[in-house]
């Protein structure tokens, strides 16, 4: 049988694939969910008309690293699928609803009159709104924890509504809108740009104060993720998070503030998802099912995870290459008509 694990170690290989292809979705469809969080607060029409044609060559493909997380959980650590699946059904499903009702809205709105067209804004409105919010309680969810026995969710159908899920989602819609009013501001010029460096202005405090509230609260779910981030020396190692979120944080406002660059605001935004994304990376390791079973325990057979392995090192590198090329033909600012 093919089997690299005397050579690799299989399930780091792939948790780190999942952990980059979840990370590469919400920062990628971050900005463009944010953007239809801010969308019936336009100023004008042709603002909004500006918005969509910021997103409209990669709202679709940025949704490819969602299916590549979520394929690769299932074939690479089916006994963590089994039970995270069930205990967030409700809260993925309201998440596929959100983003079906998104591309629906998207694709319809370029076709719509004016009449049905502020229909559409606010169907994308909408349906922004309540997959961030559902992505939130995923992720708030997951850092609380599973209730399992043996091999199996044994919670109920509401355990992922909880304060700290709610939270959560809170949490995530403000940071997608400043990933989508920094993007607006990398992208867009006149009005609309005058306008999103007033949402980022105003989004960062919110921002701020629910980075703070999360930030403080993990610790008191685990005396895991407590002894992780309060130990000694862990303290001193780990110190650099934080100071660095802080002074991005910073130069972000300043930023704002000073017009010193259209492209460093979303710079500044993405380096602060980066830190987030890295402090529950911390939190979380080596867990799967927090705190139950880690990547070791929960991976697929070693044949399967090679086989798999081979299938994703071929097509990784083409995913990232054509979406890269996308970014790299559609960059620069773009007008309200004939796309670019």
């Amino acid at each position: 049988m093919f089997n690299l694990a005397p050579y690799i170690d299989l399930p780091l290989m792939w948790g780190g694939i999942i952990a980059f292809a979840v990370f590469l979705y919400v920062l990628l469809d971050g900005f463009d969910l944010g953007i239809g969080i801010l969308f019936p607060f336009a100023p004008t029409e042709e603002c909004r008309d500006k918005m969509m044609n910021t997103i409209a060559p990669f709202w679709d493909g940025n949704e490819t690293w969602l299916v590549l997380g979520g394929g690769g959980l299932m074939v690479s650590f089916p006994l963590a699928y089994s039970i995270i699946l069930p205990a967030l059904y409700l809260p993925v499903m309201f998440m596929l609803i959100g983003l079906i009702f998104r591309g629906i809205a998207f694709e319809f709105r370029f076709k719509a009159h004016n009449e049905t067209k502020r229909l559409w804004d606010y169907v994308f409105h909408f349906g922004s709104i309540l997959a961030t919010f559902s992505q939130g309680i995923i992720l708030g969810s997951f850092i609380q924890g599973f209730k399992v026995t043996e091999r199996a969710f044994s919670g109920g159908v509401f355990d992922w509504l909880t304060p700290f899920s709610m939270t959560v989602g809170v949490a995530l819609l403000s940071g997608y809108v400043l990933l989508g009013s920094t993007w607006l501001i990398m992208k867009t010029e006149g009005e609309v740009y005058n306008w999103a460096r007033r949402i980022g202005l105003y989004i960062i405090f919110y921002v701020v104060v629910f980075m703070g509230i999360v930030s403080l609260w993990v610790p008191f779910l685990s005396d895991y993720i407590m002894n992780r981030w309060f130990t000694w020396p862990n303290f001193i190692y780990l110190a650099p998070i934080p100071m660095i979120s802080l002074l991005a944080i910073l130069l972000l406002v300043y930023n704002l503030m000073n017009r010193n660059g259209d492209h460093k605001p979303f710079v500044y935004t993405v380096s602060l998802f980066v830190l987030c994304y890295l402090g529950l990376a911390i939190s979380s390791w080596p867990w799967i099912v927090p705190h139950t079973f880690t990547i070791w325990e929960a991976a697929a057979a070693p044949e399967s995870l090679s086989l798999s392995l081979v299938g994703a090192a071929v097509m990784l590198p083409v995913i990232l290459f054509y979406s890269g090329y996308s970014y790299y033909v559609f960059r620069g600012k773009v007008g309200s008509k004939g796309m670019y």
